[in-house]
């Protein structure tokens, strides 16, 4: 099995998310992650899926997902030619005695800090999977109170850009 990272172009319309992950779900394909946002074109919202399988397999959802009358576009981004990221947000436990040192490693991962209460700060990051991973084992230590990551968000690399049809007109 292999990572694939795909964009799905659809249109923003109620339902469309909860049919594309149905799709996924009635194969038993487990999905890593899934980021959902507004594009330049109103009207239209990307999905970014990332998914473990086969290629084959992928291959028969991918032709199902083309069929859903909201499905606009569907391209794989490969790693090496997209650029692709996830946003974390972690609160790490503090003092004045840990302060600096928390700083000082969110520095090194040139990420920042966003909020500071006596007893803890919350440092944002994005970055690769791997970036973040290495982040939060070097936060461990001090504490994790909570954390939240993003599903990845990834766009192609170079002038090459995912166009998006004219939009179906409801019939």
């Amino acid at each position: 099995m292999t990572t694939h990272t795909l964009s799905v172009l659809v249109e923003n319309k109620p339902g469309v998310l909860a049919r594309v992950a149905a799709l996924f779900s009635r194969r038993g394909f487990n999905i890593d992650s899934l980021a959902v946002g507004e594009t330049e074109q109103p009207g239209v919202s990307r999905i970014t899926i990332v998914v473990n399988v086969d290629e084959r397999p992928l291959e028969q959802v991918t032709k199902q997902l083309n069929k859903l009358v909201n499905v606009l576009k569907i391209v794989e981004l490969e790693q090496s030619a997209s650029v692709q990221r996830e946003l974390l947000l972690v609160k790490v436990r503090t003092d004045a005695s840990t302060r600096s040192q928390v700083v000082e490693a969110a520095d090194l991962f040139r990420a920042r800090i966003v909020d500071v209460a006596p007893d803890s700060v919350i440092v944002e990051a994005t970055g690769t999977a791997d970036k973040l991973g290495a982040l939060l084992r070097l936060l461990e230590p001090y504490g994790i109170k909570e954390m939240v990551q993003s599903g990845l968000v990834a766009v192609g690399r170079g002038s090459k850009a995912i166009t998006t049809p004219a939009l179906r007109s409801a019939a």
